[in-house]
């Protein structure tokens, strides 16, 4: 080696960090990873849901690892929440991640794929909410006149196809996992990313919620009453709830009798035509 190389020594790179934050119900969560191509991907798959990463709720380092480097489990589908020593540890097949709510930071390590991330972005929602009296649903949700509509139902009850049909002045919020905030005011619904088989992210905005419908297809359109047991049962059969802790297990029963009691259930069985929404006003 020459003298003159050692002064003509390239400095070592510092990895860059690529941040996004994204906003979903008024809740902003920062992901910060060092692969700008993955960075851009969340960007895309987020577009509409990017907020200011100046003051996140929350912030998670995203590590990116090839799939075979990720520890066994029993199942690809198999999720576990649990709460250690004030720390949620999250698992699936696909991503490992633990997050510290006191602290406000987490991390995730997941292949290069928006599909890990998006799943533990909705199990933190879940968290969130199951503290402040919200949840999230299994639903398709609109706006119409300003008011929010819930559509809930098992798979198939019609879900996407109520989001489909939605009029013109109809704002679709999602067709899959709706988000319900409550408030001083009572209980909104809010835009969320989640998109199902209409493959289409819903709008960013929220509403003051008027009504959950229960759906079921049928040879014609009506709307009936639900009494509160039943519509609570309904309601608990289709919350999103991951979580392995007995105390948000029953936040989370009494948040679903209390929503009953405050906000119009009812059932709606519909022909799967666009008159259906002749009836929701």
């Amino acid at each position: 080696m020459k003298a003159g190389d050692l002064y003509n020594t390239e400095p070592e790179r510092v990895p860059q960090d690529h941040e996004i934050a994204v906003e979903i119900g008024g809740f902003s969560i920062l992901l910060r990873t060092q692969d700008r191509i993955f960075r851009d991907m969340l960007v895309s798959r987020y577009a509409g849901f990017v907020g200011s990463a100046s003051q996140p709720r929350f912030e998670f380092d995203v590590d990116l690892t090839a799939p075979s480097e990720l520890p066994e489990s029993e199942s690809e589908d198999d999720v576990r929440v649990e709460l250690r020593d004030g720390m949620w540890r999250l698992r699936r097949g696909d991503f490992r991640a633990h997050w510290d709510p006191r602290a406000g930071r987490g991390r995730i390590r997941q292949s290069a794929n928006p599909y890990s991330i998006d799943s533990v972005l909705r199990i933190v929602h879940t968290l969130i909410l199951a503290k402040e009296g919200g949840f999230l649903l299994h639903a398709a949700s609109a706006v119409r006149n300003d008011r929010a509509f819930l559509f809930s139902g098992i798979s198939g009850a019609g879900k996407t196809t109520i989001a489909r049909l939605a009029a013109r002045d109809v704002i679709v919020l999602t067709d899959e996992i709706s988000y319900i905030r409550r408030t001083q005011y009572g209980y909104r619904a809010c835009g969320t990313p989640f998109a199902g088989e209409l493959a289409r992210v819903g709008e960013n905005c929220s509403a003051q919620l008027s009504t959950l419908f229960f759906l079921v297809k049928g040879p014609q359109n009506k709307i009936e009453p639900v009494d509160a047991p039943e519509a609570a049962r309904l309601l608990l059969r289709n919350i999103l709830f991951f979580a392995e802790d007995a105390e948000l297990v029953k936040m989370l029963f009494r948040s679903a009798c209390e929503f009953v009691e405050s906000v119009m259930v009812r059932r709606l069985t519909f022909v799967p035509d666009q008159r259906v929404w002749d009836l929701i006003q």
